[in-house]
């Protein structure tokens, strides 16, 4: 473990035990690695989307700072955490793109109209949501597993350690969930 990864789950440690400085202390050192993950959500995001990487720090990391009496237990669970909140913001601001959308100012469109259109990105992130509201109500592991490494860039090692499973069990059921989602979304 680098020192600097120590030095960050240390800082955790002492916030989750009610230590408002280690808040300070904490922000500039997990920053760069917090819009890292931002910049890999917004890459795979329609061209000229209109949240940025910054914001999108700015906003999950409200949401980190919000949490009463937080309990961390590493820097990974820390990045787990943060990676599900920029996907909820994610798909929040696609819902509100999407209600904006409808009815203002549009007009009606033949189903043959309807049918030539491409697919926005924003619809799509929506579907995925729907379909990991689902798997997490069927299995919140595999869920959990799916955010943390597709959303959260994790290695498989790394959800192995926060989760406290097998490494193996975690490949397992990160194959499992990838086949069930593109079985989900396919249909």
């Amino acid at each position: 473990m680098s020192s600097k990864s120590g030095e960050v789950t240390r800082l955790l440690h002492n916030w989750s035990s009610g230590d408002a400085n280690a808040l300070n202390e904490l922000a500039p050192l997990v920053y760069e690695e917090l819009h890292r993950l931002a910049g890999t959500f917004l890459r795979g995001e329609r061209p000229g989307h209109t949240l940025q990487a910054t914001a999108l720090v700015h906003e999950a990391y409200i949401r980190l700072v919000e949490q009463d009496q937080p309990e961390w237990h590493s820097r990974a669970h820390f990045t787990a955490v943060a990676a599900h909140y920029m996907r909820q913001i994610l798909v929040d601001h696609a819902r509100r793109r999407n209600a904006a959308k409808r009815g203002q100012g549009c007009q009606a469109l033949s189903i043959d109209q309807i049918v030539a259109c491409s697919p926005d990105r924003s619809e799509s992130l929506l579907a995925l949501d729907e379909a990991l509201t689902e798997l997490s109500a069927a299995a919140p592991d595999k869920c959990r597993m799916i955010e943390m490494h597709f959303f959260g860039g994790m290695t498989q090692e790394e959800i192995s350690t926060v989760l406290s499973v097998h490494v193996n069990t975690v490949s397992r059921r990160l194959r499992v969930a990838q086949a069930w989602l593109q079985s989900r979304m396919s249909s």
